[in-house]
């Protein structure tokens, strides 16, 4: 795997797009969320639907594609957030017109959880890294000072935050590697395989896991689908990151020493990413150096530009 080109940091002054790729958000919090940005300097701008309600979906899935690709062909907008995950993100690829965005300036897409699907197309269609970090509109995002922090550090000043070391990340399997970073949320990999957006080999890469809600019987379905899918066959190494609600705690960790213990290659557990508190900002897309042992995940450099 090869790494990504890089978008340029974030600047105060810059107007940012808030799009909703997926779910709608609650009101309330988007607007904390979005006072939280503009605190910071930014002056981001809801896309037309980005506010849109509905059962699941924000608005329609074409509605949802013509914001994200208004958001990342227009110059003046230094990088596209999303407001919230949920669901629907895939439903709305297919209607992007990829081949007009591939002449856009990158820029920065921030966001995670269903936002996975998101961040899997631009790298494999536009080959531009991502941001896998907590949304404005996220229920967490505006009482979490260390999460907000760590977020536009890694916007505004990412070599600041070019080494990440969770406190309590422990090794299931020790060792070094290097390899470029890809990842998010374990089911949606699962649920991209054979779509447009499947990896066909992710050799040399650094594969980043983590989900929320799903019993241990789902995650093992998952993950060995991604393994019968040939994800694991030469991969550098495995950064897990949180599984809020998914079961006891040693009974997951189980499940990934039993499908993952016998790679032959660095896996770290508990590396505070995903759907927990304090989660950190992770870049995607980008070479970095796993250390399992010391429990590091080391950037060659920084996020952004």
């Amino acid at each position: 795997m090869r790494a990504l080109r890089r978008p340029r940091r974030l600047v105060p002054g810059d107007r940012v797009a808030v799009v909703s790729p997926a779910g709608p958000s609650p009101t309330a919090n988007l607007e904390a969320g979005l006072g939280v940005l503009r605190s910071w300097g930014l002056e981001p701008v809801l896309l037309p639907h980005a506010a849109a309600q509905g059962a699941y979906l924000a608005g329609g899935d074409a509605e949802r594609a013509a914001d994200f690709e208004a958001a990342w062909a227009d110059p003046s907008f230094a990088a596209v957030i999303a407001a919230r995950g949920g669901y629907g993100a895939q439903r709305m690829l297919d209607r992007v017109d990829w081949v007009r965005l591939r002449g856009a300036e990158p820029k920065a897409l921030v966001g995670f959880s269903d936002v996975t699907a998101l961040h899997e197309a631009v790298a494999l269609k536009l080959g531009t890294a991502t941001i896998h970090g907590p949304m404005p509109a996220w229920s967490a995002f505006a009482a979490d000072e260390a999460m907000r922090e760590h977020l536009r550090l890694t916007l505004f000043e990412p070599e600041r935050v070019q080494v990440l070391a969770p406190r309590f990340a422990k090794p299931i399997t020790g060792g070094r590697a290097t390899g470029v970073t890809v990842g998010g949320t374990l089911t949606l990999l699962a649920a991209g395989i054979g779509t447009a957006e499947h990896r066909e080999s992710l050799a040399g890469g650094l594969l980043l896991l983590e989900d929320v809600g799903e019993a241990p019987y789902r995650l093992d379905r998952a993950l060995t689908q991604l393994r019968r899918a040939g994800w694991f066959d030469g991969i550098a190494g495995v950064v897990l990151g949180s599984w809020v609600e998914c079961g006891p705690e040693a009974e997951v960790r189980a499940l990934f020493e039993d499908l993952l213990g016998d790679l032959g290659v660095p896996v770290v557990w508990d590396f505070c990413f995903g759907h927990c508190p304090n989660t950190l900002t992770v870049p995607l897309g980008l070479k970095a150096t796993l250390d399992a042992d010391a429990g590091t995940l080391a950037f060659a450099e920084p996020a952004l530009r």
